[in-house]
């Protein structure tokens, strides 16, 4: 029951480590990642490498969808352009499990450290806030390292094989699971992590933690759709957008998973790797494949979408951006 308890403090750990990072950055450089975003819509190229660069540093691609959907709503940016952002959103999200993969134990001591001291110091600050987003990487860190001590006593567990062997067998199930935990815990970049300590301590099997990445790229989508879903219909474009090609992407992988499973047992590496290389590599796959659809993709979510804003009210606030008031700075 510890081991147990231990495993939920790790994860919640990790989730809140994404949050502060989140909206530290946010917070002192929110401003500029518009500006960014907003000169990105010259061509596919740029709209794709500023997706990626802002969501690395916002470690969430449903923050960069936020941002780019408020764009769109304010007709500084195209539908098909926004696309563009978050297909590089989602890469860079992947890049950024990728680096959190690595062996930074060393690390996480030295940047809580320093981030506290700092944070401290000059709370009201602009260094401040730079402390806190230190501190929240340190948080990351330190979690990944409580969640693979508290899965160690798992691997060895006959009721933990008993339960996992359950799923094992149903794919979809696996997919359903992974999606639903990326929604709870508002943050797929933490699931994938997870997933890859988890099969790294040899608790996951690779062939369950695969569709379980797979799941959690779907959540990701479909969180930024809860997100959005009350606002205006233009602003929904872009995460209906991004989920089609999620969507799509989950269904080819499913499709070509059998194919792959056989060259895939032949590669030489740790499963929590394997895992993480096939998170980044689904990524961009995704974003090659589907890089010359983000105009006809815009153009269905224009039609399911249209915008019926009704002509503006002088009565309501004409220049705060509803997604952003968590943020007064951005807002």
């Amino acid at each position: 029951m510890t081991t147990l308890l231990n495993l939920i403090a790790a994860i919640a750990l990790l989730v809140w480590g994404t949050h502060i990072v989140r909206t530290g950055v946010l917070r002192v450089y929110g401003a500029g990642l518009r500006q960014v975003l907003r000169r990105s819509m010259n061509g596919q190229a740029t709209a794709f490498l500023a997706g990626l660069g802002v969501t690395g540093l916002l470690q969430s691609s449903t923050a960069t969808a936020l941002l780019t959907s408020s764009f769109v709503a304010q007709g500084l940016l195209t539908t098909a352009a926004a696309l563009a952002v978050m297909l590089g959103a989602d890469v860079g999200t992947a890049v950024m499990v990728q680096v959190l993969s690595l062996n930074l134990k060393w690390l996480a001591p030295l940047a809580i450290t320093v981030g506290v001291v700092v944070y401290l110091s000059r709370r009201n600050e602009r260094a401040g806030q730079i402390g806190r987003i230190i501190l929240g990487f340190g948080v990351m860190i330190l979690a990944l390292q409580l969640i693979s001590a508290a899965t160690a006593p798992l691997a060895h567990g006959a009721g933990v094989k008993t339960l996992f062997a359950q799923i094992s067998g149903d794919v979809l199930l696996d997919v359903v699971i992974g999606a639903v935990f990326s929604v709870l815990c508002y943050s797929s970049l933490a699931v994938v992590l997870l997933v890859a300590t988890l099969a790294g301590s040899a608790v996951l099997p690779a062939h369950v933690a695969i569709p379980l990445v797979l799941g959690a790229n779907l959540g990701s989508g479909i969180l930024a759709m809860l997100t959005t879903w009350r606002s205006e219909a233009v602003t929904r474009r872009v995460p209906l957008g991004n989920f089609v090609f999620k969507a799509a992407g989950v269904v080819l992988a499913l499709a070509l998973l059998p194919f792959a499973s056989p060259w895939l047992k032949q590669l030489d590496m740790n499963p929590g790797d394997l895992v993480v290389a096939f998170h980044l590599g689904f990524n961009i796959a995704l974003a090659l494949v589907f890089m010359h659809f983000t105009g006809r993709v815009a153009d269905l979510t224009e039609k399911w979408l249209p915008d019926g804003r009704s002509s503006e009210n002088g009565a309501q606030p004409r220049y705060l951006d509803p997604l952003a008031l968590g943020t007064p700075a951005l807002a």
